[in-house]
């Protein structure tokens, strides 16, 4: 092997969020004027009062000893009811993990189920950490392509897998998508894992964001089997329900009591423990949740009725998203590519938008798990993704100035033409 080649992890390539984030970080540096940042999932609300007081009080009281990988009790406890009462989950707390934010959970889980050439099924267009954890875990992606309206396709997902598929992970509602899978194909989903023998893992961090209609569990619909057959690892966080994305704070319902021993000894390996005080906070966010993911729900949904309804009349946007906090833009009339468009915008507008390319990214893999080359679905190369739950003024003017935008390419496009 050669020496600038240090593990498969050094051959991944760093995602078209962290670039964008570079960018527009960049561009304020380099110009002193603030970016109006539609790139990144981050909130314009914040966390209730409660939650902040709890995580100060457990500093002042001193509780900032270690946890153990598992998390308080407390806290798993609250979650155990939350999944019971509200998602129809059944579990409990030593089937219950808590994780500095979903997205190490998500990583640790995947490591809980990785084996030497075990592949894993994601959608063509996907959240690019997603496919990352997965290669750093070990897995060999597998992306299958996706129906009309970016909906996944039972014929199509069973065609794509192989005698080595071993996970099957859903995410709805969708990031970057916003599709929010209805009861029909989420059982269908399930139904084909079952009969293939593969785990699934449902990535639920929007589960308070579903404009259409409610969200469905996908561990909901194994209450019934005995907890040594289920096959459901469900991935929850704080970040979005709560404003809680600077806490870092989320939690796995393992399937079965094997999964959640293992995972046990990963998170061991990983973490040592969750932050304490952060946890507290957690606490303090489930004993108000109702009245927090509601009211936070609503905020992101007014942005979505009142600012994204230009997009689809000037034909960026198809429809609004059913679920999350993202919409996918179609830029092609502007003749730019995603990236171009991007960069193009952030210069002339001050506006960061993310290149949907990156998506849509195609690793080719060597024997040895090291991407040795990577390319981008063709339909995606003229996607962008802009972020909705952002503060309201700010997200009005970053459409305006992406209509701007897109009607000044076209003029530009007229006079080369001419």
């Amino acid at each position: 092997m050669s020496p600038d080649i240090l593990s498969a992890a050094s051959s991944i390539p760093s995602s078209c969020l962290h670039t964008i984030f570079r960018a527009a970080q960049e561009a304020e540096q380099r110009t002193d004027t603030e970016v109006v940042k539609l790139h990144v999932g981050d909130p314009y609300f914040h966390p209730a009062d409660n939650v902040a007081d709890a995580f100060v009080d457990a500093v002042r009281r001193g509780d900032t000893k270690y946890t153990g990988p598992d998390g308080l009790p407390e806290l798993r406890e609250a979650a155990v009811e939350k999944l019971r009462t509200d998602n129809g989950v059944e579990s409990t707390v030593d089937r219950l993990l808590v994780s500095p934010g979903s997205c190490e959970g998500l990583a640790a889980l995947l490591q809980t189920l990785a084996e030497p050439g075990a592949e894993i099924l994601l959608p063509e267009l996907h959240w690019p950490v997603h496919l990352q954890q997965s290669l750093l875990a070990g897995f060999r992606p597998v992306l299958y392509p996706l129906g009309t309206g970016f909906r996944p396709e039972i014929e199509r997902i069973a065609a794509a897998a192989s005698p080595r598929t071993k996970v099957l992970l859903i995410n709805s509602p969708a990031n970057p998508t916003g599709v929010v899978l209805d009861p029909d194909e989420i059982a269908s989903l399930l139904d084909l894992a079952r009969a293939r023998g593969w785990h699934v893992i449902s990535d639920e961090a929007y589960e308070h964001f579903c404009y259409e209609r409610a969200h469905m569990s996908v561990a909901s619909l194994e209450r019934d089997v005995p907890v040594d057959e289920r096959i459901v690892h469900s991935v929850f966080s704080f970040s979005k329900s709560f404003a809680m994305t600077g806490y870092r704070l989320g939690y796995i319902a393992l399937a079965n009591d094997r999964a959640a021993d293992v995972m046990r000894v990963v998170q061991e390996a990983n973490i040592i423990g969750t932050s304490t005080p952060v946890q507290y906070a957690g606490i303090a966010a489930l004993a108000s949740r109702y009245e927090a993911a509601a009211t936070n729900h609503k905020l992101v949904q007014r942005n979505r009725d009142v600012a994204l309804p230009p997009l689809i009349k000037a034909g960026l946007l198809s429809e609004l998203p059913a679920g999350g906090w993202y919409a996918m833009l179609d830029v092609t009339r502007t003749g730019l590519d995603a990236e171009t468009f991007a960069l193009r915008l952030l210069d002339r507008k001050g506006i960061a938008v993310v290149a949907g390319n990156g998506f849509a990214m195609r690793p080719q893999l060597d024997d040895q798990g090291h991407i040795r080359a990577h390319d981008y679905a063709p339909w995606a190369r003229h996607l962008i993704r802009i972020a909705f739950c952002v503060d309201p003024i700010a997200l009005e003017t970053g459409v305006r100035k992406i209509l701007e935008f897109v009607d000044e390419c076209g003029d530009e496009g007229l006079a080369s033409a001419g």
